[in-house]
């Protein structure tokens, strides 16, 4: 998983303490999540998706596919 997020946050050039601000986490809490040190919380792995506008299955490597599910 990390792989994912740390791609995702360096396509769009933002830092660790930026995408950690946004989770209102400290950058330490945000570099163990992409190291795979720390599991991602539900809540956390939920604003990944949004910010990235992707699915959490995507962020699980649970699929391929990076563009999110559309919404009922």
């Amino acid at each position: 998983m990390n792989f994912f997020i740390r791609q995702l946050r360096e396509d769009k050039d933002l830092t660790q303490t930026e995408i950690a601000a946004y989770l209102n986490c400290s950058q330490r809490i945000y570099s163990n999540y992409e190291r795979g040190e720390v599991d991602l919380p539900t809540g956390i792995l939920i604003k990944l998706a949004e910010f990235h506008e992707t699915s959490t299955d995507y962020l699980l490597n649970r699929t391929n596919r990076k563009k999110p599910y559309p919404k009922n």
